[in-house]
């Protein structure tokens, strides 16, 4: 055997952990997503609407429920898996404290950014300020189950 068919080439590496950080990002982002649909059906979500329905409306306008459903599914799963990647080839050692703050700084993204694009104001607090309580605990999730994703498959 050759040296790189022993030892991966960094190219490689990088490509291996981005990879596996998308793959455990979807998993993640499921993990919250059940969290939220939950919140929902039994009326508890302070949340007007799930908000990767609400950001696909806001940016396409009208648009039929099936695939509503399915851009806002396909939305929020590719940014988790996006997050995903970067969290793991940022980071030379991925640990489940590590993922949890990558997990509010996520969250502030949210509130900062995309709630104000909906018109809900910084963190939902235009609706009420229960939304930023309630997507916390959701990227908290987020940011958990990605870290004992990660740790546990040694991505570092």
């Amino acid at each position: 055997m050759t040296d790189t068919q022993t030892h991966p080439t960094h190219v490689e590496s990088r490509t291996r952990r981005a990879v596996l950080g998308a793959g455990w990002g979807v998993v993640a982002t499921l993990a919250m997503s059940v969290l939220m649909i939950a919140g929902f059906a039994t009326g508890i979500s302070p949340m007007p609407k799930p908000i990767p329905q609400a950001l696909v409306v806001q940016t396409l306008g009208s648009v039929p429920k099936p695939a509503l459903i399915g851009l806002a599914a396909l939305v929020h799963l590719g940014y988790g898996a996006s997050a995903g990647a970067i969290l793991a080839v940022a980071l030379r050692r991925v640990t489940v404290a590590r993922a949890i703050g990558y997990g509010v700084m996520l969250w502030a993204l949210m509130g900062l950014a995309w709630l104000p694009y909906l018109g809900w104001g910084l963190f939902g607090t235009g609706i009420t300020a229960k939304i930023a309580a309630a997507t916390l605990l959701l990227h908290l999730v987020y940011g958990t189950t990605l870290g004992l994703l990660l740790d546990r498959g040694r991505v570092h």
